[in-house]
């Protein structure tokens, strides 16, 4: 059944592709951290100060779970409950439509900020086949460097008031070792390419966003 799922799906890839392409080339800046290291506090920050639009993987995935209807909600559901990596089909799949629908509204809106990915290597492949660089832009890796102790304290705060399934100590502890096994190593890749901004996210929010205003700011 998820063979099924995951062939029908990778055969719509190439007419999104295209039809992204046609429109303008995406310029993308990956935002990667550790669970709790801030990024969707930091992300908010820079849309409402620079020309980026926002778009979280993870948010994306917990859309289509709760989507009425969806052929993969079920799917979705199982992995991020287990604190595995969903399918790269699929995230690569919501992230097209979501630059698709974003640069069809408003051409001018081509400059995204993707936060949670590549969570790891197949992420990165997945990536690579389908959005290389005659279709996307990687400019550079927002990385935000926080100890796995502030990050579980934060998502534990969190967790009061968010609602989400994954903000508890047990999913917390799966996501963190997640994230060291499979994510760091993809920073380090992107590192020896020299495309890594790193910033310590275990400060307050307005210290951590003046230093990634530094690095828009040089980057432009």
């Amino acid at each position: 059944m998820i063979v099924g799922l995951l062939h029908r799906l990778s055969e719509k890839l190439p007419s999104v592709v295209h039809r992204i392409s046609v429109i303008m080339k995406p310029q993308v800046v990956f935002v990667l951290g550790g669970p709790g290291a801030g990024k969707g506090t930091q992300c908010a920050r820079i849309v409402a100060n620079y020309s980026y639009t926002h778009l979280s993987a993870g948010d994306l995935l917990r859309e289509e779970r709760s989507r009425t209807g969806s052929e993969f909600g079920q799917l979705i559901d199982s992995y991020i409950k287990e604190g595995k990596i969903v399918p790269v089909e699929i995230t690569i799949n919501l992230l097209k439509k979501a630059m698709e629908q974003t640069m069809k509204a408003d051409e001018k809106k081509f400059r995204f900020l993707i936060d949670g990915f590549p969570r790891n290597q197949d992420n990165l492949q997945g990536w690579n086949n389908v959005m290389d660089d005659e279709k996307a832009d990687v400019k550079f890796v927002l990385f935000f460097d926080c100890s796995n102790e502030v990050c579980i304290d934060r998502c534990l705060e969190r967790g009061k008031s968010s609602g989400r399934t994954d903000d508890n100590r047990e999913s917390l502890e799966k996501r963190i070792q997640t994230y060291l096994q499979s994510t760091r190593p993809i920073i380090e890749q992107y590192e020896k390419q020299g495309k890594v901004r790193t910033i310590d996210a275990s400060r307050a929010v307005d210290e951590v966003f003046a230093d990634v205003k530094n690095i828009l700011d040089k980057e432009g």
